[in-house]
């Protein structure tokens, strides 16, 4: 029943226009009637819960597809290929989104005095920033309490701080609670590599040293390394080229620039190899993709 009311919901409340600001903050809820190609983007930590449909999300090699009942859990900001896999006009994908906000989960985690390996969970230096589970009954029910507020937005600054403490509390003491924990956690590997995948999202134009990025995360350069991929299912130089290869993406979907002047902003020394290898990624060179994505952006706006 849980489920039922939350759909109800999400369909009434999902935004149709997506530079529409959410009334909670940290709050995201999408709906979509038709399956969508993949759209790579940058994920921060989010809870991301499949009230209807099914949803896919690629990391480097490897594919999470998750569906109604089932929720997705990202510690780290992650670039990810996404798209939902089950929707149509009279059911459409919906689905619940929270951010996760690091500060939170660790004032949760002191003033409970929650062990942070609670559970026999000993400290994981390999846990993915990236992982699948089924939603309890409980977190569901808390999800939906979130998203009723928005039909008594009065009670949004006093109810909404609490149910987002109980959404973070079923989280950590769930099935995905190691995972959770440690992204409050200052000491934690995936802490410690958050850091160095900061600095990589801030500085990607910038010639890359795994050496400094290990110093920034307080590891020697071969733990790094290792750990690092562990967390993100990739080197920190592919990283990096996902990054450089995204953010050029959207420049070209959002401007006129020539196709070499983009790579060079993003950090290519060689206009061929931008060329080589965006293609390689997203499957069409730079301008025939760019514009394949514009057009396509045009059909959905002419179609409202």
């Amino acid at each position: 029943m849980s489920l039922d009311e939350l759909r109800s919901l999400i369909d009434r409340h999902a935004p149709r226009d997506a530079d529409a600001v959410p009334a909670i903050d940290g709050l995201m809820l999408t709906r979509a009637e038709r399956p969508t190609g993949p759209r790579s983007g940058i994920v921060d930590p989010v809870l991301a819960l499949v009230a209807q449909g099914a949803k896919r999300l690629t990391l480097g090699g490897r594919i999470y597809d998750y569906e109604v009942g089932q929720y997705l859990v990202v510690s780290v900001d992650l670039p990810v290929s996404g798209q939902c896999t089950r929707a149509t006009s009279e059911t459409p994908f919906l689905g619940f989104g929270f951010r996760l906000r690091p500060a939170r989960i660790a004032a949760l985690l002191l003033e409970t005095g929650t062990d942070p390996h609670a559970g026999g969970v000993r400290r994981r230096t390999d846990l993915p920033a990236l992982a699948v589970g089924d939603a309890p009954a409980d977190l569901v029910d808390a999800a939906l309490r979130m998203v009723r507020l928005l039909d008594r937005p009065a009670d949004i600054p006093v109810l909404a701080p609490m149910i987002e403490r109980e959404i973070l509390w079923r989280l950590i003491t769930g099935e995905q609670g190691a995972l959770v924990r440690q992204i409050g956690l200052a000491d934690s590997r995936l802490t410690q590599i958050g850091r160095a995948v900061r600095f990589i999202r801030e500085h990607y134009p910038d010639p890359l040293r795994i050496e400094d990025l290990a110093r920034l995360a307080g590891m020697s350069a071969s733990p790094f390394h290792r750990y690092f991929r562990a967390v993100t299912a990739m080197t920190p130089i592919q990283y990096q080229k996902h990054i450089r290869l995204q953010e050029a993406r959207l420049r070209l979907m959002s401007s006129t620039d020539d196709v070499a002047d983009v790579g060079y902003a993003v950090g290519y020394d060689s206009a061929s190899q931008f060329s080589r290898e965006y293609r390689r990624q997203f499957g069409r060179p730079p301008g025939a993709d760019a514009a394949r994505l514009r057009n396509a952006d045009e059909e959905v706006l002419a179609g409202q």
